[in-house]
């Protein structure tokens, strides 16, 4: 089957079972492998990516249920401030997690360009990162807020 949908602003058409899991399109059929497979039941939040705008797992979400759907993933961040952010703060040890709470903290800052601490937090809380990073990733998406804000006032 022929789906079509939108991945970081290309529009693409994947040849794919309906029920093929997204997170297997990303990175089998599109070679985006930012997404990672971590648990494959919605709870680890490493394959997170954004539809329509909006933080969601893809390791479980059948890719027909996003035909002409936009979908963002962690490698459209390239020039956004998270990225720059996290690693000044070094808010990664192991990295495996980071892609999906990075696409998390993007979906917070587009909505909520001053995200308080427990804004940030209970965006981040369907995330599981088991390395103790937690403080610098909390300073990383503050320092990226501000940096989003400081360029809307440029």
């Amino acid at each position: 089957m022929s789906i079509e949908l939108t991945v970081n602003g290309r529009t693409v058409i994947v040849a794919a079972a309906d029920d093929t899991p997204l997170l297997d399109v990303l990175r089998n059929h599109l070679d985006l492998k930012g997404s990672r497979y971590g648990c494959g039941l919605e709870q680890c939040g490493s394959c997170m990516v954004l539809i329509d705008g909006k933080a969601e797992y893809s390791c479980a979400r059948e890719v027909a249920s996003v035909a002409g759907k936009r979908v963002e993933t962690v490698e459209s961040l390239a020039a956004h401030p998270l990225r720059q952010a996290f690693l000044d703060e070094q808010a990664g040890q192991c990295g495996y997690c980071l892609s999906g709470i990075l696409m998390s903290a993007k979906a917070l800052l587009d909505s909520n360009k001053n995200p308080s601490r427990a804004d940030i937090v209970t965006a981040l809380d369907r995330h599981l990162c088991r390395c103790g990073a937690h403080p610098r990733i909390l300073r990383a998406v503050e320092k990226a807020a501000a940096a989003l804000r400081e360029g809307a006032r440029s």
